[in-house]
């Protein structure tokens, strides 16, 4: 499969990925489980989800900044592409929210925070709903793409 194709693939597999993880994944544990339990399960998914957010953030700047080159080469667009700043948008929104807040979220369950434990946690889903955003709006271009590139060669 050519780089192109990964980088239209990518970005709907993430987006599919993260509402999975929200809409279905999250709450089913609560549902399920004494409160405590489902925390810590949807703490493990959140942290697996986090590490997998990194990985493909960064797989799709590197394939952002490749056909950004290449637009560039063929005297289109800039090197500084919407897909990398989106890219690069989703990626922040994964340290931001995982990896900086929720270490936070631990020192205010133990009282030894400023902001509330529900404070955090309110800021930790804000991050993730903004980078759902983001990583939406780099799926939604990969499929506008796709769609107007049939359409012209039709």
């Amino acid at each position: 499969m050519g780089l192109q194709r990964w980088r239209l693939l990518l970005p709907g597999l993430w987006a599919g990925a993260l509402l999975c993880v929200a809409l279905l994944a999250t709450p089913a544990p609560f549902a399920l489980l004494p409160a405590a339990d489902a925390g810590r399960v949807v703490a493990r998914m959140l942290a697996q989800e986090a590490y997998a957010s990194l990985a493909l953030g960064i797989a799709l700047l590197v394939l952002e900044r490749l056909a950004a080159r290449q637009g560039v080469a063929e005297g289109v667009g800039s090197q500084f592409s919407t897909g990398m700043v989106l890219a690069l948008g989703a990626v922040f929104c994964t340290v931001a929210g995982y990896f900086a807040v929720q270490p936070m979220m631990v020192s205010a369950r133990a009282g030894q925070f400023p902001l509330s434990f529900g404070q955090l946690h309110a800021v930790s889903a804000a991050f993730y709903l903004v980078k759902v955003a983001l990583v939406a709006a780099l799926a939604w271009r990969a499929a506008g793409g796709t769609a107007v590139r049939r359409r012209s060669s039709s």
